[in-house]
């Protein structure tokens, strides 16, 4: 178990995690003429004051709050940063700290990558799907219309800063959403994390988290830190998330919206069961990992007659080349292989499968 904070000083970005990786974290921001923080209305009451505690020396020069959620992660927030940037008279040698969770940093790098052609940014995720994921590996971006993240580009904070102590302001459901992401590390790369976590519920691992999420954030950076721009080993990452970024889509166009990690886990069991067909996943893993998402995560409530959106979303998905759905899968549990064609008619019955077996 990792008791300590930890620093991955790798290039082109370096990482501190773990616990007190904050305060130890303030050489980091200097040479900057200009301090600025992202943050939205709930991360501001509870987690800025955090953040400032632990950094009384650093002076920020304003605080940028957007209103929180994924519907807000669009063009006209980013134009309101802007605004907001433009005013308070940011230039290219300021700083934008990202803090908070997913959407934050997706939508301030997106914001400080083009703002005058380039600003500096660093992230600072204070939730566990951020800390795990989300602020890791360079992919910023906006969603437009109803695709999500469909406008963005790769590119590096100066630093990710993964610090738990801001897990203590979250509420159930976003340790739940950013357990989905830590149970696809275990799956995609990481057989020793599964054996922590497997049959376990997410709220039974209080005492491990500070070691499992340094070693979920380790597992993405191994595997981002070769392939920048997901052109090979990086599409692994994207298991569950096909599925799944169609079902969080739909969702989010119904009264009952589901968090990323919800959608995930949902993408999971499909995935899973598509693995079970194309690649030989095991029959005693996939039961295996169907009781471990179920043990942790509701089914979600959707229809057959609801397919045809479903699909019509997918077709928008970025992994989709000639019309033609690539999936990444798993072969065994630790273990995913990525580029692998799905017929439309297999998504389907995956979909069937799901809902079959609630």
């Amino acid at each position: 178990m990792i008791d300590r904070t930890i620093l991955l000083n790798l290039k082109p970005v370096p990482y501190l995690l773990g616990k007190e990786a904050l305060g130890q974290s303030m050489r980091y921001f200097s040479d900057y003429s200009r301090i600025f923080i992202l943050v939205d209305e709930n991360i501001k009451q509870h987690c800025l004051p955090i953040f400032r505690e632990s950094l009384p020396d650093l002076h920020i020069d304003g605080v940028i709050s957007i209103s929180s959620g994924e519907t807000n992660k669009n063009i006209d927030t980013a134009i309101a940063i802007w605004n907001q940037l433009t005013a308070m008279q940011a230039d290219r040698d300021s700083l934008l700290i990202n803090l908070g969770g997913g959407v934050i940093t997706d939508i301030g790098g997106f914001v400080a990558s083009t703002f005058k052609r380039g600003m500096n940014f660093i992230n600072v995720p204070t939730t566990l799907l951020g800390q795990v994921d989300a602020a890791i590996g360079g992919k910023t971006g906006i969603d437009f219309h109803e695709f999500k993240n469909h406008v963005g580009l790769f590119t590096n904070p100066k630093v990710v800063i993964v610090d738990p102590v801001f897990l203590n302001t979250l509420h159930d459901i976003h340790w739940r959403s950013g357990f989905s992401e830590v149970l696809k590390y275990a799956l995609i790369t990481d057989a020793g994390l599964w054996k922590t976590i497997s049959n376990r519920h997410y709220t039974d691992l209080k005492d491990d988290w500070n070691s499992i999420i340094i070693k979920a954030a380790h597992d993405k950076i191994a595997i981002v830190k070769n392939d920048n721009f997901e052109q090979g080993i990086r599409k692994i990452l994207n298991f569950g998330h096909t599925v799944g970024h169609a079902l969080e889509t739909f969702f989010l166009k119904t009264e009952h919206p589901i968090t990323h990690g919800e959608a995930v886990a949902a993408g999971m069991i499909c995935e899973t069961w598509l693995s079970s067909q194309l690649t030989n996943l095991e029959e005693h893993s996939s039961v295996d990992i169907y009781n471990e998402i179920d043990k942790n995560f509701e089914r979600l409530n959707f229809r057959t007659n609801n397919f045809d959106e479903l699909m019509r979303l997918m077709k928008q998905d970025k992994k989709v080349r000639q019309g033609q759905a690539r999936f990444s899968l798993l072969k065994h549990i630790g273990e995913a292989i990525h580029d692998v064609d799905v017929s439309d008619e297999l998504v389907l019955k995956s979909l069937e499968f799901y809902l079959s077996t609630k």
